[in-house]
């Protein structure tokens, strides 16, 4: 299967996620690809979506393959392939330095996507947590671990293309997962889109503005950050 673009999958995805209608969903997408895919999702089920805000740590020559992942929040979360770090021989400062580097890029992106956005309460709700599509998961590992921190009554993975094996691996992070396709060989996300653009912040920002602002219920009663 090929999708159409970011969109169709979320569309696709929506009618697997149909049954989460009445269990006080609301879905959490990974910026900035997943927001498209998520943004479907939400306005199908007719529930409030936010965002979950995750950066990939790469490698210092090749930036593309991920060492780790880090999100913030009260308490960031951080997640380092030790293995692959002592593999490559990555020094520790070159950790750190990449971890606040990027934690400061998430803080940039918040001020971009979410002025003036209330966050979506999650506590004893079911959380969809949604992307593009997985390739190692060191991101996805992160975002999981952070909205669990949040006390989700359930925790659902929706995605529309990952390996087999990474899924498995979730499986034990979440309460349910729904993915479309489930290549063995993997190779890149963007082989399973015709379209794959590279979104912008404006894109982001513009579909978190066109998904109805949910209700202050839908919200569970908090109005600001």
């Amino acid at each position: 299967m090929k999708f159409a673009d970011r969109e169709a999958a979320g569309r696709q995805l929506a009618a697997k996620l149909a049954h989460l209608k009445d269990r006080q969903p609301v879905v959490l997408a990974l910026p900035r690809g997943g927001v498209a895919v998520g943004s479907e999702i939400a306005r199908a089920l007719g529930v409030p979506l936010d965002i979950v805000l995750v950066r990939k740590i790469g490698v210092p020559w090749q930036p593309e393959l991920a060492l780790g992942a880090v999100t913030n929040g009260a308490r960031p979360e951080t997640f380092i392939d030790q293995d692959l770090a002592k593999a490559l021989d990555i020094p520790k400062a070159y950790v750190e330095e990449a971890t606040a580097h990027q934690l400061e890029e998430i803080e940039r992106r918040r001020n971009s996507y979410c002025a003036g956005r209330p966050e979506v309460e999650i506590a004893g709700r079911t959380a969809i947590v949604v992307d593009d599509g997985i390739a190692t998961g060191a991101t996805m590992r992160v975002a999981l671990r952070a909205v669990r921190r949040r006390d989700p009554a359930h925790i659902v993975l929706a995605v529309p293309v990952a390996p087999p094996e990474t899924l498995a691996a979730f499986r034990k992070e979440t309460d349910e997962v729904v993915c479309l396709e489930t290549p063995a060989m993997l190779r890149a996300i963007g082989l399973y889109y015709r379209d794959f653009h590279q979104m912008s912040d404006a894109e982001v920002t513009d579909l978190l503005t066109r998904v109805a602002m949910p209700t202050p219920e839908a919200l569970g009663g908090r109005h600001g950050r």
